[in-house]
């Protein structure tokens, strides 16, 4: 037997099928939050630069105005520096210009038992041309059988003499090697030179040195006999700074570190040739001449 057909027992009718709804679209985000995440980065240094300034503003309006300085602020300056640093004298800084130019001069023989060469001398000089021209005293060269001279910064050198003045006690030497700086002494006319003036004596008394040695211009146009009685030297610079055997032919310069003179003799009314007070020394017009240098 066929079977029916079975039919639902509701009095409604069935309902066509749909299709499935789209997804929902996105979104949009405002407008002013999709301008931020384009440009983040820049917006973020524009406010970093306002926020500067502004910072930059406030202090300049909250700081102090500056002061322009008054000469009272300067002359404090001025005198806090002097109360903690010790300046050097005036003799000092006039060595200090000096001593490059000045030369410990070594009479040397050879030793009869050794067979060596040995010191018999010293004596000072100070070079006046920057080719190792160097100024000194004849007796100090003049029973030498040879010559050295050792310049300031240790080196030596054989020297050998160029130039005699008798008259003067003067005698120019001629360094065989000289340093690659070597400094000439700067020389000063005595024209205006005057009783009480400053003055300094370098050289090397005794052979010790270099040594400085200061005081005053004691005389001007002085004479004096050597030692020997030989000669009567003239004209003649008298000073009291300390001066011994080994000074002979160094420089008697002034506050500045000028030469004035060369050192070329001292004198005492006794047997022994030490300083008591008053030395001489020939006046640079006179040296410089004597070597055939005109510096003024």
């Amino acid at each position: 037997m066929r079977k029916a057909t079975l039919y639902s027992s509701s009095s409604r009718s069935a309902a066509p099928e749909r299709p499935p709804a789209p997804p929902p679209a996105p979104q949009k985000k405002p407008g002013g939050r999709r301008f931020y995440a384009r440009h983040r980065a820049p917006l973020l240094f524009a406010a970093g630069v306002v926020v500067t300034a502004s910072l930059v503003a406030l202090h300049a309006t909250l700081a102090p105005e500056t002061r322009a300085l008054a000469q009272e602020d300067i002359d404090a300056a001025v005198l806090r520096t002097l109360e903690s640093h010790t300046l050097p004298s005036r003799m000092s800084k006039a060595y200090e210009v000096i001593r490059p130019a000045v030369v410990r001069v070594r009479g040397l023989a050879t030793d009869e038992e050794s067979g060596e060469e040995v010191e018999r001398s010293t004596g000072t000089g100070v070079v006046i041309v920057d080719k190792g021209v160097i100024l000194t005293n004849l007796h100090v060269v003049n029973a030498a059988t040879k010559l050295g001279v050792v310049f300031a910064d240790g080196l030596e050198s054989e020297a050998s003499v160029i130039g005699l003045h008798p008259e003067q006690d003067l005698a120019v030497l001629q360094a065989k090697t000289v340093p690659d700086d070597l400094a000439a002494a700067t020389m000063r006319s005595t024209k205006d030179l005057a009783i009480g003036d400053e003055v300094l004596a370098v050289g090397f008394p005794f052979g010790i040195g270099p040594s400085a040695s200061a005081g005053v211009v004691s005389g001007l146009r002085r004479e004096y006999r050597s030692p020997e009685g030989k000669r009567i030297l003239t004209n003649l610079i008298q000073f009291d700074a300390a001066a011994n055997p080994g000074n002979s032919g160094g420089p008697l310069v002034t506050a500045e570190g000028e030469v004035v003179g060369i050192v070329t003799g001292l004198l005492n009314p006794t047997e022994q040739r030490v300083f008591i007070g008053i030395g001489f020394a020939v006046p640079i017009e006179s040296a410089a001449g004597a070597v055939g240098l005109s510096p003024f």
